[in-house]
């Protein structure tokens, strides 16, 4: 990855267990291992609160990382023990200028629309933003340590309107207004009760698992996962669903998967998305 896409002052490139290279700016790290992209929200001396720089650089590292076709999946967590304190109150006024429009709600909605599949690995706080990042991402996991917060109410602001939207669909109104209301934090476990998060597994395992879940979507069917995606988040209108059944038969993609089920092989799919530009996913005519 280069200095493009708003993923600047590199401080550092390190070379991912796959052979890869990745490379780190200042506060979002970047690690690519195979088909897989983790981005680690790195301040540990805040507890991973997210900066305005770390707000302004987050879409363009999204536009580099969907743009690399061998990137299957992205993993967002955060250094050490810690997934995010929330944003960085030294910044709040550049964040309180915008509103909506502020450069948060830019980075969630980019996250948001990342055509590939997106897990939020979360240990120790996931507040404010940070609960905004996560819930931006398509899967949740969480080890048992995890504590879960939307602070606003006790800090005289509004949440903005589609992270609030976003987590009500989520979560259903009465739970997200308890949230927003009294601003508690709220453990793993009732995290999960509540549908924040999809599973809670001990900090030992978090690893592991989110390995597991990432290479198991990096094996399927590309053109299946990007489809659901998009149709499940309702951003796929009818012309676009053809274009998507249209892609199933140009591509050979379910005769291979069914091909590969009665040989009891590996399925090698053969569809590769369109090259397009950042947070699309292919022509629609």
């Amino acid at each position: 990855m280069g200095r493009g896409g708003g993923c600047v002052d590199i401080v550092t490139a390190v070379t991912g267990t796959g052979g890869r290279v990745a490379v780190a700016d200042a506060e979002l790290l970047v690690e690519v291992a195979g088909p897989v992209a983790t981005v680690v929200i790195h301040n540990p001396a805040r507890r991973n609160a997210m900066t305005a720089t770390m707000w302004r650089r987050l879409p363009g590292v999204l536009d580099q990382l969907e743009a690399d076709p061998a990137v299957r999946a992205l993993v967002l967590t955060g250094a050490d023990d810690t997934f995010c304190a929330g944003a960085d109150l030294g910044d709040l006024d550049e964040l309180l200028d915008a509103g909506d429009a502020s450069i948060a709600v830019t980075a969630e909605e980019r996250l948001v629309a990342f055509a590939k599949p997106t897990v939020a690995a979360i240990r120790g706080a996931c507040v404010g933003g940070g609960c905004q990042l996560a819930v931006a991402c398509d899967l949740r996991l969480a080890a048992d340590d995890a504590r879960f917060g939307v602070p606003p109410a006790r800090l005289g602001l509004v949440y903005p309107a589609p992270t609030t939207r976003r987590l009500a669909r989520l979560v259903g109104p009465s739970t997200a207004k308890a949230l927003l209301f009294t601003a508690e934090l709220i453990d793993a476990e009732r995290a999960l009760r509540v549908g924040l998060v999809d599973e809670v597994l001990p900090a030992a395992a978090l690893s592991a698992r989110v390995g597991a879940v990432t290479a198991a979507v990096a094996a399927r069917s590309r053109l299946s996962v990007m489809a659901a995606k998009e149709i499940v988040d309702g951003r796929a209108d009818d012309d676009r669903i053809a274009w998507w059944h249209g892609q199933v038969r140009a591509s050979g993609e379910a005769r291979e998967g069914v091909a590969a089920a009665n040989e009891r092989r590996p399925a090698r799919f053969p569809w590769s998305p369109p090259e397009v530009g950042p947070g699309e996913t292919g022509d629609t005519g």
